[in-house]
């Protein structure tokens, strides 16, 4: 047989031999892997509800609280809710059964919004909708100016 082909047989099969401690390598060091560090002094998020589903809905609450209590961005943060379209619905005093959920996230500093536009797309009032509420005028503009300000939107 040439040389150069034994040659090659042999860093092939030496290849294989290395790509497997290689992958344990990189099993391990998956593992141990604990997450991103929290190295700025500040975090600004918006989060965006634009459904009236309640799975939606819970999960904007649950996200929200999740990330209050994650460790690394305790006294970080800065959050917003703000509601439009179909959101709108979650801070309705007639139907809405988040009340307590959204009370609680403003206490632990989170601003809750709502969008005027949907609003009057929807024919209701602020009346209607849980006192506690703060107003922008655009839901979508709030987004568009957050982001530029640097913010990091999530849409649940």
């Amino acid at each position: 047989m040439n040389k150069t082909i034994i040659i090659l047989i042999l860093a092939v099969l030496s290849m294989g031999k290395l790509s497997a401690q290689t992958q344990d390598e990189v099993l391990l060091k998956n593992a141990s892997f604990q997450g991103a560090t929290a190295d700025k002094k500040a975090y600004h998020a918006i989060y965006q509800l634009d459904s009236n589903d309640p799975k939606t809905i819970e999960k904007a609450i649950r996200n929200i609280n999740n990330v209050l209590d994650d460790p690394r961005l305790k006294g970080k943060l800065t959050l917003e809710l703000i509601a439009f379209s179909g959101g709108t619905e979650a801070f309705l005093k007639s139907s809405s059964k988040y009340e307590e959920q959204f009370k609680k996230l403003i206490t632990r500093g989170v601003v809750v919004a709502q969008c005027t536009n949907s609003l009057k797309e929807r024919n209701l009032t602020k009346e209607q909708l849980f006192d506690f509420i703060g107003y922008v005028p655009s839901g979508n503009g709030e987004l568009v100016i957050r982001a530029h300000q640097g913010w990091t939107i999530v849409k649940p």
